[in-house]
Protein backbone atom coordinates (compact mmCIF):
# COMPACT_ATOMS: atom_id res chain seq x y z
CA UNK A 1 0.00 0.00 0.00
CA UNK A 2 1.47 3.13 -0.97
CA UNK A 3 2.47 6.18 2.06
CA UNK A 4 2.39 9.41 2.37
CA UNK A 5 4.33 11.35 4.93
CA UNK A 6 2.08 12.86 7.58
CA UNK A 7 2.21 16.75 7.99
CA UNK A 8 5.62 17.84 8.52
CA UNK A 9 6.97 14.56 10.54
CA UNK A 10 9.08 12.33 9.18
CA UNK A 11 6.26 9.38 9.52
CA UNK A 12 5.45 7.40 6.73
CA UNK A 13 1.80 6.37 6.96
CA UNK A 14 -1.00 4.95 4.75
CA UNK A 15 -3.50 7.54 3.27
CA UNK A 16 -6.36 5.31 5.12
CA UNK A 17 -6.51 5.28 9.00
CA UNK A 18 -8.33 2.33 10.72
CA UNK A 19 -10.82 4.04 13.54
CA UNK A 20 -10.39 1.84 16.22
CA UNK A 21 -12.97 4.35 18.72
CA UNK A 22 -15.86 1.25 18.54
CA UNK A 23 -13.54 -1.67 19.71
CA UNK A 24 -14.48 -3.37 22.92
CA UNK A 25 -17.90 -1.50 22.81
CA UNK A 26 -19.84 -2.03 19.76
CA UNK A 27 -17.11 -4.12 18.47
CA UNK A 28 -16.65 -6.86 19.91
CA UNK A 29 -12.72 -8.46 20.96
CA UNK A 30 -12.92 -11.56 18.15
CA UNK A 31 -14.04 -8.82 15.80
CA UNK A 32 -11.81 -5.93 16.53
CA UNK A 33 -8.89 -8.43 16.39
CA UNK A 34 -10.06 -10.02 12.76
CA UNK A 35 -10.27 -6.29 11.66
CA UNK A 36 -6.95 -5.39 12.55
CA UNK A 37 -5.41 -8.52 11.23
CA UNK A 38 -6.70 -8.19 8.43
CA UNK A 39 -5.71 -4.40 7.78
CA UNK A 40 -1.85 -5.26 8.87
CA UNK A 41 -2.00 -8.03 6.22
CA UNK A 42 -2.89 -4.95 3.45
CA UNK A 43 -0.39 -2.82 4.54
CA UNK A 44 -2.51 -0.34 7.29
CA UNK A 45 -0.20 1.47 9.63
CA UNK A 46 -1.86 4.29 10.60
CA UNK A 47 -4.55 3.68 13.68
Amino acid sequence: MNKITLGTSDLLVTPICLGTMTFGEQVAEKEAHQILDRSLALGVNFL
